[in-house]
C-alpha cells in the first residue's frame, strides 16, 4: 500500500505543477518518463494490492464464527482453493519489485525516445535554409 500512496502524492504533485514541469527544455522528457514511470507503477502496485484484498475477503467469507480460524466445519474445498489464492501467489507478493523494473525500463525506453525526437527536430530545424 505505502508504494501506492507514494506514487499517487508524486503523480498529484506533477499535476498541480504541470505548467512548469513539462514546459519545453531539457528536463522535459526528464519528468514526462517519471509521469510514465509512477503512473505504470501505480498500476502494477494497485493491482497487486486490489487482487490481495479481494482474495482476503473472499477467504474471510468461510469464517463463519468471526474468529480468524478455520475450524473443522468451516473446511471445504472452496476455503481450501480461497486459501490457495491467498497464500500461494508470488508474482502479487513480488509486484513491488517487479514494478519497479517493469515501469524504469518503460520510463527509460519514453525518456530515450523523447529525447531522440528533440534531437532529430532540432537538426531539422537548423538544417532549413532561412528565407530572408
Amino acid at each position: 500500500m505505502i508504494p501506492g500512496l507514494i506514487s499517487i502524492l508524486i503523480l498529484v504533485f506533477m499535476v498541480i505543477h504541470r505548467r512548469k514541469l513539462f514546459k519545453t527544455g531539457k528536463w522535459k522528457w526528464f519528468w514526462i518518463s517519471a509521469a510514465v514511470f509512477f503512473g505504470v507503477y501505480l498500476l502494477i502496485v494497485g493491482e497487486a494490492a486490489y487482487f490481495d484484498i479481494s482474495y482476503n475477503q473472499d477467504l474471510q467469507k468461510f469464517d463463519t464464527n468471526g474468529d480468524g480460524f478455520f475450524t473443522a466445519n468451516e473446511i471445504s474445498p472452496e476455503q481450501k482453493e480461497a486459501m490457495q489464492k491467498v497464500v500461494s501467489d508470488t508474482g502479487r507478493n513480488f509486484a513491488v519489485f517487479t514494478g519497479l523494473i517493469f515501469s524504469g525500463v518503460l520510463a527509460l525506453l519514453v525518456f530515450t525516445g523523447g529525447n531522440i525526437l528533440e534531437f532529430i527536430k532540432l537538426k531539422a530545424r537548423k538544417s532549413k535554409p532561412n528565407k530572408f
